[in-house]
């Protein structure tokens, strides 16, 4: 069997987008909802609703994010799951640290 980036299971869930910093005021907003199997899923959802805001389309392609209150680090968006009532948390870079 061959690895593949989709979890095995890869059905979609409802959750929340948090945005925080930088990116809750290119955003316009403090949070919104997501309905995707992965993180990636719901980013390219995010970016797809906020085309109109280039910012925080290229913002989060630098953001740090939690999910459910695990940091992702390195890992392929792709390849993390998100669950029923699940937070994606947005972290901008930020200085000072």
């Amino acid at each position: 069997m061959g690895a593949t980036t989709e979890p095995a299971s890869a059905a979609r869930a409802s959750g929340t987008i948090r945005y925080w910093a930088a990116a809750k005021s290119e955003a316009g907003l403090a949070e919104e909802p997501y309905e995707a199997a992965t993180l990636a899923e719901a980013l390219a959802a995010a970016k797809a609703r906020h085309a109109d805001r280039p910012k925080l389309v290229r913002l989060l392609g630098h953001c740090s994010y939690l999910v459910d209150g695990s940091p992702v680090g390195g890992r392929d968006h792709a390849t993390v799951s998100l669950s029923e009532g699940g937070t994606v948390e947005v972290l901008p870079p930020f200085a000072g640290g």
